[in-house]
C-alpha cells in the first residue's frame, strides 16, 4: 500500500535532486529520507530512482509515481479540508424523511434555526409514512426519519436497532361539522360517533381509527378514504361525515365548517426522530436531531 507521507518524501526528491535537500526541505534528516524511499520502493515492488555517485534519477515507475503523486495529494488535502469542514458544521448535509403533517409543522421551525446555526449545511426533504420511512432510513436512502407510533397499538414497532429520539405526544381529536349535534362538546366518547359516516385518512391511520372503534364495540362505515388531510377537512365541513385525526395534522391545515372536540379517553401517538447508531455521530445529523427536538419543546 503506498503512503501518502512517502509519496511526500518522493516529490521532493524529485524537485531537489538528492536525499539530503529533500530532508532539508521536508525539516527531516538524510538517513529519514532513505528509509522511507526504501520503504516505497518495497511497496511498489519496483526501483524508483537510479543513484549513480552524487547524481539521482528517476526511473521510469519512478517518473510515473511522481506523475500521479501531486494529484494524489492534492485529493488528499481537498479531502481532509472537506471533512473537517463537515465536522465543524461548515459543511454536510441531512436526508430528511418526514409525514406530511410533520412535514408542514416540525420540520420548517427546525429547518430555519438550522440554517440559522449552521448555513453551510444542507437538508434535503422527502414524505413518507412510517413503516416505509423506517424502511428507508434501514436501507440507507435517508439518514433521519420523522416518524410516530400509537400507543397501545395491537402492533409494537420494532425499532431496537435504531436510535430513537422523542420528540412529542400527539393527541388525536374527533372533526365534526360546524353545526354538528357534537360540535359544542367540549369532549366525546368515540362510541357517540358510531352511527356517522367516516372519513379515514392513511392507510396506517385508518388501520388505527378501525382497531380504535372495535375497541369500543362498533366498526366505523368508511364512506371517504384519502391521504390529504385538506380533503378529510374539507369532506368534514361539507357534512359528509366525521374524522378523527392527529392534533398535528389539524395544525398543519385551516380547518373550515368544522369543530375539533377533544376524544375520552384519550388516543395519542409519540412523534419521533430516528436514526442509525452510526448517524447519530454524524454532525450534521445531530444537529437536526436537536433542532426538531427543539421545535416539540423538547430540548
Amino acid at each position: 500500500m503506498i503512503e501518502a507521507r512517502h509519496l511526500r518524501v518522493l516529490r521532493a526528491v524529485a524537485a531537489t535532486g538528492s536525499f539530503s535537500a529533500a530532508g532539508r526541505e521536508l525539516g527531516c534528516t538524510q538517513p529519514a529520507v532513505s528509509q522511507q524511499m526504501k520503504a516505497l520502493e518495497s511497496s511498489v515492488g519496483t526501483p524508483l530512482l537510479v543513484r549513480n555517485g552524487r547524481e539521482m534519477r528517476l526511473t521510469q515507475a519512478g517518473e510515473a509515481l511522481v506523475r500521479h503523486a501531486s494529484g494524489i495529494l492534492a485529493g488528499l488535502t481537498a479531502a481532509e479540508e472537506e471533512v473537517a469542514a463537515i465536522a465543524g458544521l461548515r459543511a454536510g448535509r441531512v436526508r430528511l424523511v418526514s409525514f406530511p403533517s410533520g412535514s408542514s409543522t416540525l420540520v420548517p421551525t427546525a429547518l430555519a434555526a438550522l440554517r440559522a446555526a449552521h448555513p453551510g449545511t444542507r437538508v434535503s426533504l422527502e414524505e413518507a409514512e412510517p413503516p416505509k420511512s423506517v424502511e428507508l432510513l434501514r436501507e440507507g436512502d435517508c439518514d433521519l426519519a420523522l416518524a410516530f407510533r400509537y400507543e397501545g397499538a395491537a402492533v409494537a414497532e420494532d425499532w431496537d436497532d435504531l436510535v430513537v429520539r422523542p420528540l412529542l405526544i400527539d393527541r388525536l381529536v374527533a372533526l365534526v361539522p360546524e353545526r354538528h349535534r357534537l360540535g359544542r362538546a367540549e369532549a366525546v366518547a368515540i362510541g357517540e360517533l358510531a352511527r356517522e359516516p367516516w372519513i379515514a385518512g392513511c392507510p396506517r391511520c385508518r388501520g388505527q381509527l378501525v382497531e380504535v372503534c372495535e375497541g369500543a364495540g362498533f366498526t366505523p362505515r368508511i364512506d371517504f378514504a384519502t391521504d390529504d388531510y385538506p380533503a378529510v377537512v374539507g369532506l368534514v365541513g361539507a357534512g359528509l361525515g366525521v374524522a378523527v385525526l392527529p392534533q398535528l395534522a389539524v395544525e398543519s391545515v385551516r380547518p373550515r365548517g368544522v369543530r375539533t372536540v377533544r376524544l375520552e379517553p384519550a388516543v395519542r401517538r409519540e412523534i419521533v426522530a430516528l436514526t442509525l447508531p452510526d448517524l447519530a455521530q454524524v454532525p450534521a445529523v445531530a444537529a437536526t436531531l436537536e433542532q426538531l427536538a427543539r421545535a416539540a419543546g423538547r430540548a
